[in-house]
């Protein structure tokens, strides 16, 4: 039997009703982007209208959905009983940590500065602040653990989304664009952008359409 809609989420982190993660915890920032009502649990309809708010298509987005909250939602819930509703409590994210990674979320899912440069230098040869999908592939086969196929499938989920979105017309994926997903900070530039430049497109039919 599904449980409730998740309860006890405050753990002093709540201020005028909406959850705010952590000013060190990059990982909670990182996911927070998704909770797209401030309550400190994400849901598959959030982790959806996350995706879509940065530009992905209905498609991407529905499988991102799936894939996220079936594969995280149990292990941010311990001692609690399965849901079917398949939430994802951000305060308890760093449960979810998964395998295969770069290291640059610690185990509390704190930013380290130095697994984050060590990308570069281990694998940025073309251009010292941007990796090409050849360089991407090499990190990825760099971070493989043995026998861990749900953090090999989940490493490179992450990373090739990351590259179908941000990469530029060069096919680089840039240094900054990197350090900015890992606090949330790109997600929520890529909305604004988004939603500026469809305002000024809405603005624009509006004149033709007058004159």
């Amino acid at each position: 039997m599904a449980s409730s809609p998740v309860s006890n989420t405050k753990n002093n982190q709540e201020v005028g009703g909406r959850f705010v993660p952590k000013e060190h915890d990059a990982l909670q920032r990182h996911v927070a982007f998704f909770d797209r009502n401030h309550d400190g649990i994400v849901y598959p309809w959030e982790t959806f209208q996350g995706f879509r708010a940065i530009g992905c298509g209905i498609l991407l987005s529905s499988f991102s959905a799936f894939f996220i909250n079936f594969g995280l939602s149990r292990q941010t819930r311990p001692g609690k009983s399965f849901s079917l509703l398949f939430p994802i409590e951000v305060r308890n994210i760093h449960k979810a940590k998964h395998g295969s990674d770069s290291g640059v979320y610690d185990s509390e899912g704190r930013f380290v500065p130095s697994k984050f440069e060590e990308i570069f230098i281990k694998h940025a040869h073309s251009n010292a602040n941007a990796l090409t999908s050849e360089e991407l592939d090499g990190l990825l086969k760099a971070n493989r653990e043995p026998n861990d196929r749900r953090g090999w499938l989940a490493a490179w989920t992450e990373w090739k989304i990351l590259y179908l979105l941000c990469k530029d017309k060069n096919g680089l994926l840039h240094k900054d664009t990197i350090r900015a997903v890992y606090d949330g900070s790109l997600f929520e530039r890529m909305e604004k952008e988004r939603s500026e430049a469809a305002a000024a497109a809405a603005a624009k039919k509006k004149d033709i359409s007058i004159a």
